[in-house]
C-alpha cells in the first residue's frame, strides 16, 4: 500500500523545512516531483539530492505563490514536464506574527496572500490539470492554529489564515468530488525545521511543550511523513474534507 511510483507530485515551499521534507518522503515511495520555491539553488541541490537517492524525476520551479502569473507558468511547464498532476501538496507560507490591536494592514495582507491566497491560487491551476484525467490528490498544509486560538504568541492572521485554509478544503472537496479528486488538510503541531529550531530549544518552550502537548515534545522531522503519504495515496480514495491534527494531542484537550 501507499506506492506512490508513477504518480507526479507538486510540492510548494519545498526549498526548506516541512515542504522538503514533504518532498523527500513523496520521493521514498516512488513519486515524480515538481519543487517549487523562490529560492532555485536551493531546489537544485534538493533535485540532486532526491534523483541520486531515489531515482526518480525532479523539476525544480522557481515560483512566488502569491503571483498568479508566475504560478499559471509553473503549471504550463509541469504539465508540458510530465502531461499530468497526481498530488498537490500546498506546503509554502509565511507570517508576519502581531496582536489584532497592534497588526499594520501590511502585515495582515502579507500572512493571508501567502498563506491563504496562495493555496487558492495553486489549487485553481494545478487542479485544472488534474481534472483534465478525472484524478487527484490535494493536501493542503494548515496548523493547529488554524483549529484553536493560543495565549503564548500572538498571531492574528496566522491564526485567520490557517482557519481559511481549513474550510477551503472543505469547500474544494465538496466542490470536486464528483471529478475524482480529493481535497484534505493536515494541521500540524509544534514542528522542529531551521526557522523553528532556535524557538523550540529553548527551556521556555520546552516548558511550555511539557505543559501544553500531552506528549510533552514537539514533532520531530519525519513524523509528518505518513499522513501526507496516507493522503496521497490511491487507497485514500473514500477520504476528502478531513481535516488532520499532527500536533502531539495539542488541540485534544
Amino acid at each position: 500500500m501507499f506506492n506512490l511510483k508513477g504518480q507526479v507530485a507538486v510540492v510548494t515551499g519545498a526549498s526548506s523545512g516541512l515542504g522538503r521534507q514533504m518532498a523527500e518522503a513523496f520521493a521514498k515511495q516512488g513519486a515524480d516531483l515538481a519543487i517549487l520555491a523562490r529560492r532555485i539553488e536551493r531546489l537544485e541541490e534538493l533535485r540532486d539530492k532526491l534523483k541520486k537517492e531515489y531515482k526518480v524525476k525532479v523539476l525544480p520551479v522557481k515560483v512566488d505563490v502569491t503571483s498568479s502569473s508566475e504560478i499559471e507558468a509553473a503549471a504550463e511547464v509541469v504539465e508540458k514536464e510530465f502531461g499530468k498532476v497526481d498530488i498537490l501538496l500546498n506546503c509554502a507560507g509565511s507570517s508576519k506574527d502581531k496582536g489584532v490591536l497592534e497588526m499594520a494592514d501590511e502585515e495582515w495582507d502579507f500572512t493571508i496572500a501567502t498563506d491563504l491566497t496562495s493555496v487558492f491560487k495553486m489549487t485553481r491551476a494545478f487542479g485544472a490539470i488534474m481534472a483534465k484525467k478525472n484524478y487527484g490528490r490535494i493536501i493542503n498544509i494548515a496548523s493547529m492554529y488554524g483549529l484553536v486560538g493560543n495565549t503564548e504568541i500572538h498571531t492574528v492572521a496566522y491564526h485567520s489564515s490557517k482557519g481559511g485554509v481549513v474550510n477551503f478544503t472543505r469547500a474544494v472537496a465538496a466542490e470536486l468530488a464528483t471529478k475524482g479528486i480529493t481535497c484534505n488538510a493536515i494541521c500540524p503541531g509544534y514542528f522542529e525545521t531551521e526557522l523553528t529550531k532556535a524557538v523550540l530549544d529553548t527551556p521556555r518552550f520546552q516548558e511550555f511543550a511539557e505543559t501544553h502537548v500531552p506528549m510533552k515534545r514537539y514533532g520531530k522531522p519525519g513524523e509528518l511523513d505518513a499522513a501526507a503519504v496516507f493522503l496521497a495515496s490511491k487507497e485514500a480514495s473514500y477520504v476528502t474534507g478531513a481535516i488532520m491534527p499532527v500536533d502531539g494531542g495539542y488541540t485534544a484537550i
